[in-house]
């Protein structure tokens, strides 16, 4: 993830080793993409209707291809799309340039090759005492800045560096095991669990601004900042109550620091502990493959099955011109060049965090461009992955509830975004 200069632009490893892997594949690569979508939909059908033993006794495998029924439609969809567009068969208007072409042939060649190599080294990050260590030294500001418990450092972590489904993962199995009360658990996982730096260098790609991805994600950072510490504090996140799941009161939040440690001892303590927990490369390699395999064959069916209906909407009603509407004078207040346009990413990014950068691949204005790719980031709630997780698992949000989180991030992170734009253009 470290910064280095490559063909005299600056980048980070994992995008320099995505290029070489698409540019290796080239020719096969949207082939192998349309059958991996196409095989997902029909293998989900199969396992809905009669699932093998196999997959019944395997827990990754019946995770991978046994989703709820919601996103099994969503898969299936994704399914139909993809082989409509590769073969350009049926209506137009699904697979056309503008909508199921735009997603199999300009977003899913990258998503597949960031995917692959995000997926293989993320246990680098995640099992070796990173997320120990930091979680630690920074425990000392998360009660007093957003009136979190210590640990919850570890999570928003394991979100920002890795990936928001995994600090999903542990916001709740930590509200199910009371360590989160139910304010805290939303809040966690509402406000931190941002798409990981690998995520925002695919959307930051997707709107042709690799160069600048250092200042967009220190604007992302930022933002996001400003939105964890305002958020929380407005409804309805602030009328969550301060119960454990069963409904019980938290004791103190005491002090968690053992006697002769400081904040730094501790947290080389525990991040040492963690790493001594690594067994073998094989261990280390299998989980690299697993995420990889998740990510690949559980994410991209989605993509292509939201990214078109939400394109095809965009492209052939005016309903996303009509909702984002009223952000048009915002924008227009913030000096954003061509707010009409801008406008009808906003909204559309609830369904997907990658459509409102799709659909701002069309839009001149750099600045413009920039400030919709670190928008769409900065939401965090979009309903292909984070909101479906929120949802699906127990922490206390509805829909409803996320939907009104997800406009006032929007809300209070644009001008932050904006400010940070208007210094660089």
């Amino acid at each position: 993830m470290a910064p280095i200069s490559y063909d005299g632009n600056l980048t980070i490893p994992v995008a320099v080793l995505a290029k070489m892997l698409q540019s290796g594949l080239e020719s096969h690569l949207i082939g192998i993409i349309s059958f991996i979508i196409a095989t997902m939909a029909i293998v989900s059908l199969i396992c809905a209707i009669k699932t093998p033993h196999f997959v019944e006794k395997n827990a990754f495998l019946n995770g991978l291809l046994k989703p709820s029924a919601l996103w099994l439609t969503v898969r299936v969809i994704g399914g139909v799309a993809v082989a409509m567009t590769y073969f350009q068969i049926g209506p137009e208007a699904i697979w056309e340039e503008n909508t199921g072409g735009l997603v199999l042939d300009g977003l899913l060649p990258t998503l597949f090759s960031v995917f692959i190599f995000a997926g293989l080294l993320l246990p680098l990050l995640l099992n070796f005492g990173l997320l120990e260590l930091f979680g630690t030294l920074l425990s000392k500001i998360m009660r007093p800045l957003f009136n979190l418990p210590g640990r919850s450092a570890i999570d928003c972590i394991a979100s920002w560096l890795g990936d928001g489904s995994v600090g999903i993962l542990l916001t709740s199995k930590q509200y199910e095991k009371k360590f989160y009360t139910q304010r805290e658990a939303a809040v966690v996982g509402t406000t931190f669990s941002a798409v990981s730096i690998t995520f925002s260098l695919v959307v930051i790609a997707q709107v042709e601004l690799e160069h600048l991805f250092l200042p967009f994600y220190g604007a992302v950072c930022l933002a996001g900042l400003v939105a964890a510490v305002i958020i929380p504090r407005l409804p309805p996140l602030s009328r969550k109550k301060d119960l454990f799941i069963d409904g019980t009161a938290p004791k103190h939040d005491a002090n968690t620091l053992p006697k002769g440690h400081n904040t730094f001892s501790w947290g080389m303590d525990l991040a040492l502990t963690k790493a001594g927990q690594v067994t073998s490369v094989g261990n280390v390699a299998k989980e690299g493959v697993k995420n990889a395999v998740d990510m690949v064959f559980g994410v991209l069916p989605v993509v292509m099955g939201l990214g078109t209906i939400a394109l095809v909407i965009a492209e052939y009603t005016s309903i996303f011109a009509i909702l984002g509407k009223p952000f048009v004078p915002y924008l227009e207040l913030l000096a954003i060049p061509e707010a009409a346009a801008a406008s009808q990413t906003i909204v559309v990014g609830f369904a997907d965090m990658f459509i409102p950068a799709i659909l701002a691949a069309s839009i001149d204005s750099e600045l413009t461009r920039f400030v919709i790719a670190a928008m769409s980031v900065t939401q965090l709630i979009y309903m292909s992955e984070v909101g479906a997780l929120l949802l699906g698992s127990k922490i206390p949000v509805n829909i409803g509830e996320l939907f009104i989180i997800f406009i006032l991030r929007t809300l209070i992170t644009l001008p932050v975004i904006a400010g940070v734009a208007h210094l660089i253009f």
